[in-house]
């Protein structure tokens, strides 16, 4: 294991944002376009994985000793096995280098997660790995998110290699992203992949802070990063066999039954083998199963992943046996009634006020999205805005209306903002005009 020092993205052989004199063009000053400069190898080489008691120890002892906030980042087997548990984790801390934990050979890290209580990590699109390194006991008490913070600076594109890039003039290669990180021994380039994403997130952190602080953002960020230190996971589907592929292919309630049946039959072999549902049986089959109801061996066979079906047909004929015998009174609907509002394109037949308020809130909110630079679904939920203009509390005043939005998860800094643009629509509604309400939509800025 090393423990050096980060790389330093400003070394000599860097010429991030440089302009060149050219002889060629009579002593002008040409300006160029800025050199990016891969990020190939980590500073202190690859280091070895975690997978024993003893290294578990060193590797807390050292994280323990660092200094600073900690980068930590988790890999996924997304699209090969069941769920979203971590099959790597990276942690990197100043003093300490990076570190490489399998939690699956490592399934205890108390060790790792006392070293790093109270202090702050830094993660990209933290809702993402959060519940799985939950999952192995770690839990930040503080954190800082590359991912939202690139939001609310208004960066045009916020995946991890886009703000390397931007702030640090670096290349960051993500070809392995997708790989079955299940794989045991984990080939040295996924490992090597792995550490750089780790690599400069502390230095993108400070040069983030920086652009929040300037844009006096950071009040927001922090409010938002506190709350994501209670986040515990998207919240549970309801009847999650509805966002099967195809599903509207489906015309009848029998059919919507064949699909329930099949989809959790499905679920529960990919659970037994520990296998993305995908990987059993892809949605494209499956809605073909429950259009075409075959109820014999020989039916059975013929669509698509025809292998994947024959290997299954048992339990895929008696799921669609069982929808069969579904009584009618039981049978689900075809759509799932939302509980939520109408489509805003139904507000002007449905609800005619309700739809002069929804412009004006979304005129406002979008001229304060585009003065701000900020993406107006992070300044207020589009669906709480919906909710709250569609169904108003009976006394709609600017603090009924802050409870509201509270109630349905926004931050203080959201509601500061949101409040008083509901409160105006809602009690001193406008005319705005079609062509206005146009114009935001047309430009990306909708409610």
């Amino acid at each position: 294991m090393n423990t050096g020092s980060s790389a330093n993205p400003e070394s000599s052989d860097s010429t991030v944002g440089a302009t060149e004199h050219d002889a060629g063009f009579a002593g002008e000053d040409v300006p160029i376009a800025p050199v990016m400069v891969a990020l190939n190898m980590p500073a202190d080489g690859v280091p070895d994985v975690v997978v024993d008691d003893r290294q578990r120890v060193r590797a807390a002892k050292f994280l323990a000793a660092g200094t600073g906030p900690a980068a930590i980042d988790a890999e996924r087997a997304s699209g090969y096995r069941y769920g979203q548990r971590a099959y790597l984790i990276q942690i990197r801390r100043e003093g300490s280098g990076t570190w490489l934990v399998d939690p699956i050979a490592c399934p205890d890290l108390s060790p790792i997660a006392e070293a790093l209580t109270d202090v702050e990590w830094i993660l990209h699109a933290a809702t993402q790995d959060l519940p799985c390194l939950a999952e192995v006991g770690l839990h930040p008490t503080r954190l800082f998110d590359t991912e939202l913070a690139g939001r609310l600076i208004g960066l045009p594109r916020v995946g991890l290699a886009a703000v390397v890039e931007h702030y640090l003039g670096l290349t960051l290669a993500k070809e392995h992203s997708a790989v079955d990180w299940s794989t045991r021994p984990l080939p040295e380039p996924w490992l090597r992949y792995a550490a750089l994403d780790v690599e400069v997130l502390g230095q993108v952190r400070d040069l983030m802070a920086d652009d929040l602080l300037a844009q006096d953002k950071m009040a927001w960020a922090e409010q938002e990063f506190d709350a994501l230190t209670r986040f515990t996971g998207p919240p549970v589907r309801f009847e999650p066999w509805r966002r099967t592929s195809g599903m509207h292919k489906v015309r009848n309630r029998r059919g919507a039954a064949m699909v329930r049946e099949l989809w959790q039959t499905r679920e529960e072999i990919a659970i037994e083998r520990d296998v993305s549902p995908g990987r059993v049986l892809p949605d494209a089959a499956l809605i073909d199963l429950a259009l075409k109801a075959p109820k014999t061996d020989a039916d059975i066979h013929d669509g698509p992943s025809a292998r994947s079906v024959r290997r299954y047909q048992r339990q895929l004929l008696a799921a669609l046996e069982r929808a069969r015998h579904v009584p009618e009174s039981e049978l689900p609907a075809l759509a799932r009634r939302s509980d939520g509002p109408p489509p805003a394109r139904a507000w002007p037949d449905r609800d005619p006020v309700a739809a002069v308020r929804l412009a004006q809130a979304r005129a406002a909110l979008g001229a304060f999205a585009l003065a701000r630079n900020i993406p107006i679904e992070n300044v207020v939920s589009p669906d709480s805005i919906r909710r709250v203009l569609w169904a108003p509390p009976p006394d709609p005043t600017l603090e009924s209306l802050s409870e509201e939005l509270r109630a349905m998860g926004a931050r203080q800094w959201q509601i500061d903002i949101a409040g008083p643009i509901l409160e105006e629509a809602i009690n001193r509604p406008v005319e705005v005009a079609t062509e206005v309400a146009a114009s935001e939509v047309a430009g990306g800025v909708t409610v």
